[in-house]
């Protein structure tokens, strides 16, 4: 248990930053004095943020995101990481700042108590700790008689709280006064569970009048361009010619993964365990801890490939590799009765292996070298890469073949490099890619001529959606007289009348919407009653209530103190960002690492990034 806990204590310090807002410690690389070693990459306030403080918190994001994934993160992670980094660093230095102005302080005594009745999370989490899968309290405090020995992990665990119990005396402070009363929580029930049933009609007022019967003059076009210029907006667009490289596997890679996998099934008959083999080589989450097996399907819920191959396959016996999109399946059959089979699988990934990921990241290497010096064509040409041309705007940057092109939309309109400029590679999830500026356009305007068709459209379609809805009120009045129904005028417009539900005010209602004057109209009716018309998107509603379902007060009063203490949670993290926003707006903030990044790029003659290793 002890060399257990004791590679938890490696990440105490994520622990810390999680309890208050999910923010990295920032005192790596400050003194006590708010003195910084290193290089300055910029203020915050009077508080100088250092190049050594940025790498050390920007390091443990790219740790936390590298887990997450097994692909190498990308340039575009990279930036985003780079900014998470700041912005957290930026966070905690305010959140000190506060400390220290309202003199919020950790008693030892605090510590103490903390730490015996208060474990970090992790530990909580930890089954080592756990009975019948439940936190255990002595457990934990039997583990902490014995670490006591370590002055390490004591260390840790004493710098844990001292960071923690200020921040969360700081959080009750600024979220003091929070209270959500039994009313608020009702209303937030009823919203959730109370339930109706309606029978509408929808009318298309497209449909429902000719254009033919609709005169839209020259002169309210020019209106409308005139007052909603705006809407015509065009961002600056660049036409680009690119070249990429592919990251998906290579068909050599579909044929390492094929050999792996008949590899793995020839262990399979030697006599290894089939189970023993799927925990250690599947790569299917679901499945490989319980010794890859799969529980009982039918069909219709497999991949074509592995549903043939498992309805075939006679029972006990190992299947040759079968191919599907998620790769190669060595699958047994344990039973099967008519249309239901009990199987179990081993997944063998389709990925670059290690000598084609090496080729690629070469071969990116040799398109940056050989793009400085030639035209993109002569360059993709002297690696056999296809040559294909895009647009890019300052809204839009999405390329085929190469996916997001953020990296490159900025290399465009924010570096601003002019046609002819070719750029360095790139790098996205999906590819490296390299991009030549053919031309460029600046932002402006659709002109009238190229929108008045449009504008007629829109126009048209609002006088229509007028006279549909005032024909629709002479319709609801016709059922409110008992001269027709619902169902007689859906018969009489050619349309139908439809029911759905019951349906609660928080989810989407086919045919009605999403939250919107149609979902309102069918709550605030009584059962029976007829409501509308009102608009859901281009067309016009009248609907009927068929039944109405309350909310279960009882239930409501059982949950109620959970439901309290979740609302309370969210209003207080709510509070807690504005807090936050409102420390960064009243406080003067120089972020300089453009101009630092830059000028080591240009002391060493290549691009700078935080150092990671």
């Amino acid at each position: 248990m002890m060399r257990q806990m004791r590679q938890n204590t490696k990440i105490i310090m994520l622990v810390t930053a999680l309890a208050f807002v999910a923010l990295m410690v920032f005192e790596w690389g400050m003194d006590m004095s708010g003195q910084t070693a290193g290089g300055d990459l910029g203020r915050v306030g009077g508080t100088t943020v250092s190049v050594q403080q940025f790498q050390a918190t920007y390091r443990s994001l790219y740790d936390q995101v590298q887990r997450t994934q097994d692909e190498p993160i990308s340039s575009q992670q990279n930036r985003e990481i780079e900014d998470a980094a700041w912005d957290e660093l930026v966070t905690q230095i305010l959140i000190q700042k506060e400390l220290q102005r309202r003199g919020i302080r950790v008693s030892d005594d605090e510590i103490r108590q903390a730490a015996r009745f208060s474990p970090p999370p992790q530990f909580q989490q930890d089954p080592a700790f756990q009975t019948d899968g439940r936190f255990d309290l002595e457990k934990y405090q039997e583990f902490l008689a014995q670490a006591s020995m370590d002055p390490f992990f004591l260390q840790q665990l004493e710098q844990y709280y001292r960071d923690v119990i200020p921040r969360g005396k700081l959080l009750r402070q600024v979220t003091s006064g929070i209270y959500v009363s039994d009313a608020e929580l009702w209303q937030l029930w009823r919203d959730r569970t109370e339930a109706v049933e309606v029978t509408f009609l929808a009318v298309d007022p497209d449909q429902r009048i000719p254009d033919a019967d609709v005169e839209i003059s020259s002169r309210e076009v020019e209106r409308y361009y005139r007052d909603n210029r705006e809407e015509f907006a065009l961002p600056a667009r660049a036409d680009v010619r690119y070249t990429f490289l592919t990251k998906a596997p290579a068909a050599a890679d579909t044929a390492a993964a094929a050999e792996r996998a008949r590899e793995v099934r020839q262990e399979i008959l030697d006599g290894a365990d089939f189970a023993d083999v799927a925990e250690r080589v599947s790569v299917d989450p679901g499945s490989a801890a319980r010794g890859g097996e799969l529980g009982s399907f039918t069909r219709g819920q497999m991949v074509p490939p592995f549903e043939e191959a498992a309805f075939s396959l006679p029972i006990g016996e190992v299947s040759e590799p079968v191919q599907s999109a998620f790769g190669y399946h060595i699958i047994e059959v344990l039973s099967r009765e008519e249309d239901q089979v009990e199987a179990r699988h081993i997944l063998i990934p389709i990925e670059r292996t290690d000598e084609s990921e090496l080729r690629m990241l070469t071969r990116a290497d040799s398109l940056e070298t050989l793009g400085r010096n030639q035209t993109l064509q002569e360059a993709a040409a002297a690696l056999g890469l296809e040559v294909m041309e895009g647009e890019v705007s300052e809204d839009f940057a999405i390329l085929p073949g190469v996916g997001p092109a953020d990296e490159g939309q900025d290399w465009i309109f924010v570096d601003q490099e002019g046609v002819g400029a070719v750029s360095p590679v790139f790098e996205n999830r999906e590819a490296f890619y390299m991009l030549e500026i053919l031309r460029e356009s600046a932002a402006g305007y659709l002109s009238l001529e190229d929108v008045r068709g449009e504008i007629e459209s829109l126009l048209m379609t609002r006088v229509k959606l007028a006279r549909v809805m005032d024909e629709a009120r002479a319709l609801r009045d016709e059922v409110e007289r008992g001269a027709a129904t619902l169902e007689n005028l859906a018969e009489r417009l050619g349309t139908e009348a439809r029911t759905v539900g019951p349906f609660t005010r928080t989810e989407p209602v086919p045919g009605l919407g999403f939250r919107n004057a149609a979902v309102g109209a069918a709550f605030g009716a009584a059962e029976g009653e007829v409501a509308g018309p009102v608009r859901s998107g281009n067309q016009v509603i009248l609907l009927r209530v068929e039944e109405r379902i309350q909310p279960d007060r009882q239930a409501w009063e059982d949950q109620k103190e959970l439901q309290r203490a979740q609302v309370t949670e969210q209003l207080r993290q709510e509070r807690l960002e504005l807090w936050i926003e409102g420390l960064r707006e009243i406080t003067r903030i120089v972020d300089g690492r453009a101009e630092y990044f830059r000028a080591a790029e240009e002391s060493d003659g290549r691009p700078s990034i935080p150092m990671v290793f």
